[in-house]
Order: C-alpha cells, then sequence, then structure tokens
C-alpha cells in the first residue's frame, strides 16, 4: 500500500505547517510519496511566494527595482529554516539564484523555484530524498507529458530512494529547459505521481475538509460532500466549483485510483473521497454550482425542423469564430445557442448578422443569464427532481429561461436571470440538498 501526498501552499506557509506536514507523514507509513507547492499564504493580508516570484520576473523584464522583492523571497525561506532548526545552507541556493537575476531569465525557471526550494525545505524537515520534478516529469516540445519516460523515472526514483519529495508545478522539456504546468499544477504532479507508482491512493492536503454541496459564500455552512464520483466533480469544476485544477482526475481515474480531499489542519477529518464509483446513496443531489455572465443567441425560423443541416450551419458560424458553446436548448421552430459573454464580446454583432444572412432566420440576444447546476450521481432514474426545481424557483418568483440535461442524468442546468443567480443557488439548495 502507497499513498502519495500533495500539500498546497497554505499547508506549507510557515513553521508551524510544516510541523503540522511532518505530523501527518509520520503518522502513516504509507506516505512515502511528498508532493510540495510553494510557501503559501500566512494570513490574508500575506503573498504567496508564487505570486512574488511572477513579480519580480516583471521588475526584471521592465528594469524596475526589485531588491524589495528579493528580500521578501529570502527572509520568508529563511525564516522557515531559522525555525524549523533545519541544517541546511539555503542562503547558498538563494545567493546563487540571486546570481542569475537578470532581464532575460526565463520566467518558468524562476517561478519554478517557489516550489523547488520549499520542497528541499520539506525533505531535509522529513529526512526523505529530494528529487527534483525536472528529472522526473519530461514533457515533449509539443507540451505533451511524455508518459512513459515520465512513468520510468518516477518507479527508478522511488525504487531508489524509497521515501521522496517532489516539487509540485513544473517539469522539464528534452532539452532540461523547465516547463510551468499552468497554475494550480501541483495538483496534477501529484496525480501524475500517483499513477506512475499506482498509488493506493492519491492525498490532496489543503485548508479545507473536503468538497462542499455548494459555495460557502453563498450558502451558510454548506454540507461536507463524503464520497463523489470524477464524473460530478467534472459538472461541479466546470461550473464554478474550484477545488483541484481540472486536469486532476485524468491521470489516476484509468486506474481508479481515489483521491482524497483532506485539511491539514484538521487532519482527523476524513475529507472528501473521489472515484469512479460511490456507494453513498443517501443524497439525491451531491452538489450545486454556478457561473455568472452567459448570454443565449435566440434563432426563430418556421418549418426550421425540416431543413436538413440547419442546426449544422448555425454552429458552424460559431466555430468560423472561435466561439465555445454551451447549450443547445432546442424547440420545434426554435433554438438558442449559449455561450460565455466573454467569448463574444469581440464579435457579436457579427455572429448575429452572419447567423441572420446563412440561416435566413431572426436572431435576437438575451444577455445576462447565469447558469446554475444540480449535479447527483443519484438523480438518475429518480422522479420528481425537476418538478422540485420548479416549485422551488416559482415560489421564489424566479423565472427559469431554461433547462437542460444530458442523458446520464448526472446534471441539470438551468438558466435565469443573472439578479436572480445568488437567490437561485440558496433556495435550490435548501429544497435539494440541506
Amino acid at each position: 500500500m502507497l499513498s502519495v501526498t500533495k500539500f498546497g501552499g497554505s499547508s506549507l506557509s510557515c513553521a508551524t505547517q510544516f510541523a503540522k506536514v511532518k505530523k501527518i507523514i509520520e503518522s502513516d507509513p504509507k506516505r512515502k510519496i511528498v508532493v510540495c507547492s510553494a510557501l503559501g499564504k500566512r494570513d490574508k493580508n500575506d503573498t504567496k511566494i508564487t505570486d512574488l516570484l511572477y513579480i519580480l520576473h516583471a521588475h526584471l523584464k521592465y528594469s524596475v527595482p526589485y531588491a524589495d522583492i528579493w528580500d521578501m523571497i529570502f527572509t520568508r525561506f529563511v525564516g522557515v529554516r531559522d525555525e524549523l532548526g533545519i541544517d541546511y545552507n539555503i542562503e547558498a541556493d538563494l545567493n546563487s539564484l540571486k546570481a542569475e537575476l537578470n532581464k532575460n531569465i526565463s520566467q518558468d525557471y524562476l517561478v519554478s523555484r517557489g516550489e523547488y526550494l520549499t520542497s528541499i525545505l520539506m525533505s531535509k524537515y522529513l529526512n526523505f530524498k529530494f528529487v527534483d520534478a525536472r528529472d522526473l516529469l519530461r514533457f515533449n516540445y509539443d507540451g505533451k507529458l511524455d508518459e512513459k519516460l515520465t512513468e520510468s523515472n518516477v518507479k527508478t526514483a522511488f525504487t531508489t530512494f524509497g521515501q521522496i519529495v517532489v516539487p509540485g508545478f513544473y517539469g522539464s522539456y528534452p532539452n532540461g529547459t523547465i516547463k510551468l504546468l499552468s497554475r494550480g499544477g501541483s495538483d496534477v504532479t501529484g496525480s501524475i505521481l500517483a499513477k506512475c507508482v499506482n498509488a493506493s491512493v492519491y492525498e490532496n492536503w489543503t485548508d479545507v475538509s473536503g468538497i462542499l454541496a455548494a459555495d460557502p459564500k453563498l450558502v451558510s455552512n454548506p454540507k461536507a460532500i463524503k464520497e463523489i464520483t470524477y464524473a460530478e466533480l467534472r459538472e461541479l469544476s466546470y461550473m464554478g466549483a474550484s477545488v483541484l485544477h481540472e486536469e486532476t482526475v485524468f491521470p489516476v481515474q484509468s486506474l481508479n485510483i481515489p483521491i482524497n480531499l483532506k485539511n491539514t489542519n484538521e487532519p482527523e477529518n476524513p475529507g472528501t473521497f473521489i472515484q469512479n464509483e460511490c456507494s453513498d446513496t443517501s443524497n439525491i443531489v451531491t452538489g450545486i454550482a454556478g457561473k455568472k455572465d452567459f448570454l443565449s443567441f435566440n434563432i426563430q425560423k418556421d418549418h426550421m425542423s425540416n431543413e436538413v443541416g440547419f442546426l449544422r450551419k448555425a454552429l458552424s458560424v460559431f466555430e468560423k469564430y472561435e466561439v465555445s458553446i454551451e447549450h443547445v436548448p432546442s424547440g420545434i421552430d426554435s433554438f438558442s445557442v449559449v455561450v460565455g459573454a466573454s467569448s463574444v464580446e469581440r464579435c457579436r454583432y457579427e455572429l448575429v448578422t452572419e447567423l441572420k444572412k446563412e440561416l435566413g432566420a431572426s436572431v435576437s440576444i438575451d444577455d445576462n443569464i447565469a447558469l446554475v447546476a444540480v449535479v447527483g450521481r443519484n438523480m438518475a432514474k429518480r422522479s420528481g427532481v425537476c418538478a422540485k426545481i420548479f416549485e422551488t424557483l416559482g415560489a421564489k418568483k424566479i423565472n427559469v429561461k431554461l433547462l437542460a440535461q444530458g442523458p446520464s442524468e448526472l446534471n441539470i442546468i438551468i438558466g435565469v436571470d443573472s439578479k436572480d443567480y445568488e437567490e437561485t443557488i440558496k433556495a435550490l439548495y435548501e429544497a435539494l440538498v440541506r
């Protein structure tokens, strides 16, 4: 049995958090592979090391004085080392990095030093072997992960050293140049390592005790979700529930390695398990999430259902303008194309003109739409969920502008006016989850 454990920046913000991480690792001998983010915020007014490094790069690029930024970075790392009494000359590494600072320094390389230095500190503190991610995660020049080489590298490192600490957030190209992942990419690093060693579980430690059934900014004390499927998580994440980097699930999902989201500050809490199949059937609805800032192109033409290829012609216009489509609710003589408002900001009127020309149809735009997703694997083959949604929103005098449900019955998408967004989330949570 083997666990891969990834700790986010909030779990590594200061010496006190480092001590919590060490206690967690030592409490379970299965935790032999540790992935670290860079030092995070100590409080709401603090700045993440990663953000400081991005700022530092901007100062270098535009020849702006950077001594104060560098001093903040230097002080943070030395302070953690000193508080924990770690026997490691981190000043040498920091001074070596300082000597490399110039306006042409690679942003990917400079920013990756946050995870690099944090992981070295953690490896010394745990007495694990530090293994640089640039020697494990190898990417082709097109940016795609070389899965075979990466798996071979990871297995060799783990077999050789037994207990390792690996920086998250980056890997390297064939020539050794550092490649950053997108922000939050340390989640993905942990997932890749878990797949490479076929771990029994991938633990992702942060500052919340798992996934909540609704946004706590909108709903007071929402329930924690004990179990959720990968598919449900994708639906909630797509609709704005920011929990994990969206690419995290793919490496582990293929081997059905469960992800366990846990709280470094509350390690006894079981958190949330994410896996292909879940046995819990106690809740019909798993969670509710949503996003604002959509709009709808409403297309109407008599007898359009008799025209072969009518919908294809409409969608090809959006494809031409490289606009991603969210939903296409339809009737006999009309349908709507729902898109993100920002995606058509530059071309909304051109789209209307071309749609009218190509289709010979009337076209109007409905602005200020919010989409709310009701997600739950247990909704399948259950009657009454849609009725409950309409009953609940009707009682609040909230007009439903669109309704869409996929064939898997995993989610129901409701479109409402943006002004009704928050009230819709609250009302549906109380009716379907509480």
